[in-house]
């Protein structure tokens, strides 16, 4: 469950101002720069710490502080968040990176096989190339992305700027340093299930492995199945994604297959290899520009035919050529991982199960997902995941249930800020999230329409001199407001005010005072507000002339009853003596 930090300032000048997203190493945030006028929106990494003890921090905290060139490094190429900032505060350690505007490449994948939006091979050619690029210098840098899926990668808005942006560098690891920790499959993202390869489920991440992630990406892409919908051989567990249905050049499909093989052993080793192979291979299809993409690979002329529809090539790589004499061999070519779907319909495996069972309660189906667990045998090597996963299940529906409830109460009790602090505690649980999300929506719109009403009674109370007023519906707009920058300037300006027409209000009574006009000081000592400097000043002096008045009314009084009297009685007569 990620910290509520939705307002808050981070080193005195990065202020969250929406949640973006969570991954598996962390919370993403957007915040604004507060340093300079326009502020300029940025990505702010919240690294999540899985332990508060003082061991475990500063061995985190050091390798955190080493990895800091290594990330400016990484923001210099130009598909990859520029690097901005990386500190430490309470123990949590955080990092700042340029924000990219574009869509994320989720957006340019197939939904649906059924949709007729699949990529074509030259399509995905140029995207493995594209990413594989990025991969290379990643991997150069002695940086593992640990992350690669639809999510991470952004195409930019700037149309002079159409290439891929890797993001989330938030959940790297170091190749010297490996210390990537088990991932248990409740902790991780729906997002990211699918993509992350069997070796980083037990911390022994590799290079490769962004490798497998990358090549998942790519057969998606191809067949419009995401990576939970394909089936697995439960003897080798292997992949299998090819069908009648997907019509793949077999060289293509080799590479795919390498780049996904189960045993990370039996992958390819490097994105430079990948990038290699790729180059070398001539698609019928294939547009002029990618052809001459690379001057430093130029793709080699055909000089053989072997009698198949597949594309031929000229003095290739060892490696590529072993695949080729295995397809010449043999269409199936096991070696590399390629399958096909013709005669086989594996079951699933108990991993597999487990998967499933993952998707189930994702999408809100939490009785399906725990009769899917149920039904894994005692005796399977995933037995105490899954019973472990189970409970925790169980444990985080019952909370998402709940915060759902309290959001939705306080949505239609029109109290916003609890919708928002509500939603911050619901568990990431796609079937809640994507629930909690339109009461979130909705509660941002209505308060920057409370905002907009508060601030205009704010501006006509002001414009009144009524500052106390203006201030106190100032104070009553949320501080998820977008407005939160110029509402505290208005605190402090409508602040400064009232403390110079309070004083005003002080100085004008003693001048009432003076000439005994006690009636008006005190109406003027009335209008100081407490939290006023001068308030416990103009407290005295209301006792002293409200008392002063009372004589005054009390003596006009007596003189008013006086003249009443005198005024009743007959004219004397003068005495005159003689």
């Amino acid at each position: 469950m990620s910290q509520h930090i939705i307002g808050k300032l981070l080193q005195g000048r990065y202020e969250i101002v929406q949640s973006l997203s969570s991954g598996v190493f962390g919370q993403t945030y957007i915040a604004i720069d507060v340093d300079y006028p326009q502020n300029p929106k940025c990505v702010v990494k919240q690294i999540k710490v899985s332990s508060s003890e003082s061991g475990y921090l500063e061995m985190l905290r050091s390798l955190f502080l080493t990895e800091t060139q290594t990330l400016k490094l990484l923001g210099s190429h130009h598909q990859i968040p520029e690097f901005i900032a990386c500190f430490e505060e309470n123990e949590r350690f955080y990092l700042v990176q340029e924000c990219i505007e574009g869509h994320t490449l989720t957006a340019e994948l197939p939904i649906n096989q059924q949709w007729g939006c699949l990529w074509s091979e030259s399509e995905v050619v140029e995207f493995l190339i594209d990413v594989l690029g990025i991969l290379e210098f990643v991997h150069s840098q002695g940086i593992i992305h640990c992350d690669i899926k639809p999510e991470n990668l952004i195409r930019r808005n700037d149309e002079a700027l159409r290439k891929l942006v890797l993001i989330d560098f938030g959940s790297i690891q170091s190749i010297d340093f490996g210390i990537c920790a088990e991932l248990p499959i409740y902790r991780i993202p729906v997002t990211s299930l699918g993509y992350i390869p069997p070796e980083q489920f037990i911390g022994q991440t590799q290079p490769n492995s962004d490798i497998y992630a990358l090549g998942m990406i790519a057969i998606q892409a191809l067949t419009g199945l995401e990576p939970l919908q394909l089936k697995v051989d439960p003897y080798t567990n292997e992949i299998f994604w090819r069908s009648p249905n997907t019509p793949v050049n077999d060289y293509l499909a080799a590479v795919l297959s390498q780049m996904i093989r189960y045993d990370c052993q039996d992958r390819f080793q490097s994105a430079g290899d990948v990038l290699r192979v790729l180059k070398q291979i001539i698609w019928e299809t294939q547009p002029p520009e990618i052809l001459e993409a690379d001057d430093q690979f130029p793709i080699k002329a055909a000089i053989e035919d072997n009698n198949s529809q597949n594309p031929t090539f000229g003095n290739l790589s060892p490696l590529l050529t072993g695949m080729k004499v295995g397809l010449a061999a043999n269409s199936l070519l096991m070696g590399f991982g390629v399958y096909s779907l013709i005669n086989t319909s594996p079951a699933y495996s108990e991993t597999d199960t487990l998967y499933k069972a993952t998707e189930e309660y994702q999408r809100g189906d939490l009785q399906e997902a725990i009769a899917l667990v149920k039904s894994i045998p005692s005796h399977s090597n995933v037995y105490p995941e899954a019973q472990a996963t189970m409970g925790e299940w169980q444990q985080q529906w019952q909370v998402a249930a709940q915060e759902y409830q309290i959001a939705e109460t306080a949505f239609n009790e029109s109290r916003w800020s609890d919708v928002l602090d509500a939603a911050a505690k619901v568990p990431d649980i796609s079937y809640w999230q994507s629930k909690t999300n339109k009461l979130v929506q909705q509660a941002y719109v209505n308060i920057e329409v409370q905002t907009e009403y508060l601030l205009t009674k704010a501006y006509e109370r002001a414009r009144e001199r009524d500052f106390s007023t203006a201030l106190n519906y100032l104070r009553q707009i949320p501080q998820e407001s977008s407005a939160g920058a110029l509402i505290q300037d208005k605190l402090a300006e409508y602040s400064r005010k009232r403390q110079i027409r309070a004083a005003y209000f002080l100085q004008k009574a003693y001048k009432k005072a003076f000439i005994g006009d006690f009636n008006s000081a005190v109406k003027l000592l009335q209008n100081i507000p407490k939290d006023t400097l001068v308030y416990a000043q103009a407290q005295v002096k209301l006792n002293e002339y409200t008392q002063k008045q009372r004589l005054v009314a009390e003596h006009q009084k007596v003189a008013s009853i006086s003249g009443v009297k005198s005024s009743l009685l007959p004219p004397r007569r003068s005495l005159v003596i003689h």
